[in-house]
C-alpha cells in the first residue's frame, strides 16, 4: 500500500516545534519550524500550491519527524541550530536574502549596535536570530533607551560636527562628538541584557529608583523607571542567544571524546557556577552529567555558610567545591566556570585527587571560550564548531542557568518579604494573588493602578494600598 502525506503527518501535535522531511534512503532533505505543526504540515498535502524547489522536495518524502519547543522563538533557534549542523538538501540559507534577521555590536573604539542579515564576521559579536525585524527592532530600542550605545555607521559618525537627534531624544550618547567615561560600561551592559541576563540590572535599577524617590529626585526616577520597563518588557519577550540545543549531543559519543582528550575515564563530571548580586544573596550551585546526559539527581544548590566570603567569587567557590566533594556525588572531573583563579582554588580544594577543567570566558561570552586543562596549560585551538567544543559550552550553560534560577528564586523571596510583606493588609493570600497575576515583585512595583485593579479578589482599597507604596509621590 502505498503511504500518502497525510499519513505521514496525522499524528503532527498542534504546538510549535520544528519539522524534518527524509527521502526513502533516510537522507534528510529539509529542516522547518513552525507555531503549530500540524497547521505548517498540512501546507503540504496539496502539493500544487508548494513553491518549484519545495514541489519537487515533497515529492521525495517518505517520512517526517518533528520536536516540539516550548515556544515559536525556541522553534526558531532549533531550526536554525539543525540547518547550520545537518545542512538539509533544501534548506536555503545564507543565498536567498531570506535569513533571520540579528543584532550586532561591532569591533570599535565605540562599538556599534546594527541589525543585519547573512554571515557572519569576525568584525562583530552577534546576537539572535529574531523571529521578527519588529521584535529585533523593540530590541534596538530598548538597548538604546538603557545603553545609549550608538547605531550611525562609522563614515555618518566621523564626520557629524553636532549630536543628531538621537542624542536629543535620549536614545545616544553621542560618541560621535562628546567625550565618553561610560561607554565601555554600556558597551558590557548591553552584552549581559542581550544573553538574557537582565534580571541582576532591574533589580539594582529599582534600589536606585527607590532612593531617588525617597530624595524626591522625581525626574531621575522617572528615568530610571522607563529604563526598568523597558528591560522588564525586553526580558519578558525572550531575548536570547543562539545555543546549541543540548537534546541534540550525542552524549555518549561526546563524553567518550572528552575522556580521550583529557585521559580519564568519567562517569560524573560536576560543573560549579556562582551567583551573587553586588554581594548579596550568595548562591552557587553544580550540575553533572555522564555517558547517558544530565545526572539530575546528582545536581546540587548551595547557599553560602560563611557570610565572609559574600561577593568574592574566589572565596565563594572554594566553599561551594568543598562541599560538594564531602557531600555530593563521586566526581570524576570538576569543571569551573571562570578564569585562573577559580581554576587554581577549585585545584586546591581537589587536592590532585579530581582533575578540574576550566571554561573561561572571552570578551565575546559563547565565541571566544578556552580552557584551562588539569595540567594547568591553556587550550586555545580546540575547534569552535566542533562537538567536544558545543559539549563543553552546553554544560557550562546549562550550570549557569541553573545558578541564575536558582538565584532569582531565592531572590525573589527576600524581594517579596521586604516589600509586599511591608504593605498593610496585604496578608499571604494576597500576596500568592499578585505574584500569580504579575510573575514578579517587579512587575508589581511597576504596575499602574488600573493594571492592579484587575487582579482577581484583590479589591479596590488594597490595590490603591499597593499602588500608594510603591508610587507614594502620586498618591
Amino acid at each position: 500500500m502505498k503511504i500518502q502525506f497525510r499519513d505521514l503527518i496525522e499524528n503532527a501535535p498542534m504546538s510549535p516545534g520544528i519539522y524534518k522531511m527524509y527521502d526513502g534512503d533516510n537522507n534528510l532533505l529539509y529542516v522547518g519550524k513552525a507555531k503549530n505543526l500540524l497547521n505548517r504540515l498540512r501546507q503540504y498535502i496539496d502539493i500544487s500550491k508548494l513553491e518549484n524547489h519545495k514541489q519537487i522536495m515533497r515529492s521525495l518524502v517518505k517520512r517526517v519527524e518533528w520536536e516540539i519547543t516550548r515556544t515559536e522563538s525556541d522553534a526558531l533557534i532549533l531550526e536554525q541550530h539543525l540547518i547550520k549542523t545537518l545542512k538539509p538538501k533544501y534548506n536555503i540559507m545564507l543565498t536567498d536574502g531570506k535569513m533571520y534577521p540579528m543584532l550586532a555590536l561591532t569591533k570599535h573604539e565605540y562599538p556599534r549596535l546594527l541589525k543585519f542579515r547573512g554571515k557572519i564576521s569576525q568584525r562583530k559579536d552577534v546576537y539572535g536570530p529574531y523571529p521578527s525585524v519588529y521584535a529585533l527592532n523593540d530590541t534596538i530600542k530598548t538597548i538604546q533607551s538603557v545603553c545609549k550605545l550608538r547605531t550611525c555607521n562609522d563614515t555618518f559618525m566621523k564626520n557629524r560636527s553636532r549630536p543628531c537627534l538621537l542624542y536629543q531624544i535620549g536614545r545616544c550618547s553621542a560618541p560621535c562628538c562628546l567625550p565618553q567615561q561610560d561607554y565601555d560600561k554600556n558597551v558590557q551592559l548591553a552584552r549581559r541584557i542581550l544573553t538574557g541576563d537582565s534580571e541582576p540590572i532591574i533589580v539594582d535599577l529599582t534600589e536606585q529608583m527607590k532612593k531617588y524617590s525617597e530624595q524626591m529626585d522625581y525626574e531621575n526616577a522617572a528615568n530610571i523607571r522607563d529604563k526598568i520597563s523597558a528591560l522588564t518588557k525586553t526580558t519578558n519577550s525572550g531575548i536570547r542567544q543562539n545555543q546549541p540545543y543540548t537534546s541534540n549531543l550525542d552524549w555518549n559519543k561526546n563524553v567518550t571524546e572528552l575522556e580521550s582528550w583529557l585521559n580519564l575515564k568519567l562517569e560524573c563530571v560536576g560543573v560549579f557556577d556562582n551567583s551573587h548580586l553586588f554581594g548579596k544573596q550568595p548562591v552557587g550551585a553544580m550540575i553533572a552529567f555522564g555517558h547517558d546526559g544530565f545526572i539530575k539527581s546528582s545536581y546540587r544548590h548551595f547557599k553560602l555558610h560563611d557570610m565572609k566570603r559574600a561577593g568574592n567569587d574566589i572565596a565563594m567557590m572554594e566553599e561551594f567545591v568543598t562541599r560538594a566533594i564531602k557531600d555530593g556525588p563521586k566526581l570524576d572531573l570538576i569543571i569551573v566556570d571562570g578564569g585562573p583563579a577559580q581554576w587554581n582554588i577549585a585545584q586546591k580544594v581537589a587536592d590532585n585527587n579530581i582533575p578540574v577543567l576550566g571554561v573561561t570566558k572571552g570578551e565575546v561570552r559563547n565565541g571566544d571560550e578556552h580552557f584551562i586543562m588539569p595540567d594547568g596549560s591553556v587550550n586555545t585551538t580546540l575547534p569552535k564548531d566542533s562537538a567536544l567544543f558545543l559539549l563543553l559550552r552546553a554544560v557550562r550553560d546549562e550550570a549557569h542557568r541553573f545558578v541564575i534560577t536558582y538565584h532569582r528564586t531565592v531572590r525573589a523571596k527576600q524581594l517579596t518579604a521586604s516589600c509586599i510583606d511591608e504593605i498593610e493588609g496585604i496578608g499571604p493570600v494576597r500576596k500568592k494573588q499578585l505574584l500569580q497575576y504579575y510573575g514578579s515583585v517587579r512587575s508589581i512595583m511597576d504596575a499602574d493602578l488600573k493594571s492592579l485593579l484587575h487582579v482577581p479578589g484583590l479589591g479596590k482599597s488594597a490595590a490603591k494600598k499597593i499602588y500608594a507604596y510603591f508610587h507614594s509621590d502620586v498618591l
